[in-house]
Formats: C-alpha cells, structure tokens, sequence
C-alpha cells in the first residue's frame, strides 16, 4: 500500500539541495525525497537488543557509587553560568 504525503513550507536552500541531489542520482524529486527519508528513518531505529546489551554495558562501568540528592543537583549545575 502507497499513501500520498505533501510537504509545505520546505525552505529554498533545502529544496535545491534535494533538487540537485536527485538530478545527480538520476532521480525525480519524489524518488529522491523516499530514499532520503528511508535512510534517515532505519538508521535511526537501534536494534533493540543491541541498545540493550550497550545500556548495560554503560551501567556497569558506572560502578556502585551511590550520590545524595544535593551532589546530583550540584554536578547539574556544574558549567553553567
């Protein structure tokens, strides 16, 4: 099944990047605007497993240092002016 998408309001520096993109791949705007969104799309979505085993990872390298509230305030407030 296809549906139909319109775009407005796209600025004019980014319709003429995919303008010539799609001219330099041999494409019309449409075609060039569905790979460009496929390839944003499905690298933007994990493995759902392998985000897993990496948010793992991450917390036990954190350690078991166990911090007050006030310290996690204060370490949020580090850096800004």
């Amino acid at each position: 099944m296809t549906t139909t998408l319109t775009l407005k309001n796209i600025p004019d520096e980014v319709y003429a990047l995919l303008r010539a993109q799609a001219t330099s791949n041999r494409r019309s705007l449409n075609s060039e605007a569905i790979v460009c969104l496929e390839t944003v799309l499905r690298a933007a979505t994990p493995n759902t497993q392998d985000r897993l085993t990496q948010l793992r990872a991450l917390r036990a390298s954190l350690g078991t240092t166990k911090f007050a509230p006030a310290d996690i305030d204060k370490f949020k407030r580090q850096g800004r002016a």
